[in-house]
């Protein structure tokens, strides 16, 4: 039987994901400056997604290599973290086709939300299943002074590797299976009445978009905005009446901080990563959930056999 430190050897021939845990701006430096350099210098494809604080200190301390490192804020390119994979890590590895590349993500930061952090959580662990044999290196900083103990916790189930200034190792609690399952709950009861109920149907689809246009714009959306709402609650909707049985449920309410609309219906999502593939350009359908994660600020998701529920959030 194969111990878990060979099974991380193997892995390490191909993907490979290790969290870094860091204390301070220098051990932050100190563990990403040789891993971005290396891969420089063996010719691999190297991009970093961190957030602006960091993203400053990296491009101040790479000097001229900076120019060659894909350089993204993780603020806004993954404000939503359903949107990584596809738009941050999948579009930079399958930008360079048989090659292995080296990428920086941080998705997660002292400054992230409660409501979004599950949506965190279940991005790490999904990494692990999006990437699974492909020649790829993610490394994810964690910042162990600022960030509370359950997420460093929480980190060690997500990555198969950890890393400090002692040096990488397995880590004994990785469980991104039981991670992804545990992310699949019932979402938290919102605590404030909806404003809006729609039970629609094809025939209704069209009172949907109106509908959510309408508190898009009542709740001081710019007109941008409330047009992205409007689709994502049209996507939704044409999913519920493909796949959902035909009809679905549309409640919209209004938060200090956020437009939130939520579609249920009776349709079950099997496939872990919905949302997350990216789609070709000649594909025929298959954009929707993905679409929603591009116009969204946050999305969170709860399906089982009877029935989906997807909740977006929409930043006032």
């Amino acid at each position: 039987m194969s111990t878990r430190s060979e099974a991380v050897q193997r892995a390490r021939a191909d993907f490979h994901h290790p969290a870094l845990f860091y204390r301070g701006a220098e051990e932050y430096l100190a563990g990403l400056l040789p891993f971005i350099h290396g891969g420089l210098e063996a010719g691999e494809p190297v991009a970093a997604a961190v957030p602006e604080p960091n993203l400053r200190l990296l491009r101040d301390h790479l000097g001229p290599d900076a120019d060659r490192v894909r350089l993204l804020d993780m603020g806004r390119a993954g404000r939503n973290p359903g949107r990584i994979i596809p738009g941050v890590l999948r579009a930079f590895a399958d930008a360079h086709p048989g090659r292995r590349v080296r990428i920086v993500g941080e998705p997660i930061w002292p400054d992230r939300s409660a409501e979004e952090y599950p949506a965190c959580l279940q991005h790490e662990a999904l990494i692990n299943l999006a990437f699974a044999g492909r020649p790829v290196t993610i490394v994810c900083p964690y910042d162990a002074v600022r960030l509370e103990a359950r997420v460093l916790t929480d980190a060690a189930a997500t990555h198969p590797v950890l890393s400090d200034p002692g040096g990488e190792r397995p880590s004994d609690a990785y469980a991104a299976d039981r991670v992804i399952a545990d992310c699949n709950r019932p979402l938290p009861d919102p605590g404030t009445a909806p404003a809006a109920v729609l039970r629609f149907d094809e025939d209704a689809l069209i009172q949907a978009r109106d509908l959510a246009s309408a508190h898009a714009d009542r709740a001081g959306l710019g007109r941008d905005r409330v047009l992205d709402v409007e689709l994502a609650v049209a996507e939704l909707a044409a999913n519920s009446l493909a796949h959902g049985g035909g009809h679905g449920t549309l409640r919209i309410w209004t938060l200090p901080s956020h437009l939130v609309c939520e579609v249920s219906d009776r349709g079950h999502l099997t496939d872990p990563l919905a949302g997350r593939h990216p789609v070709p350009p000649t594909s025929v359908g298959g954009r929707g959930l993905l679409l929603v994660n591009q116009l969204a600020d946050l999305v969170r998701l709860h399906t089982r056999p009877d029935g989906t529920t997807v909740r977006a959030y929409f930043a006032r």
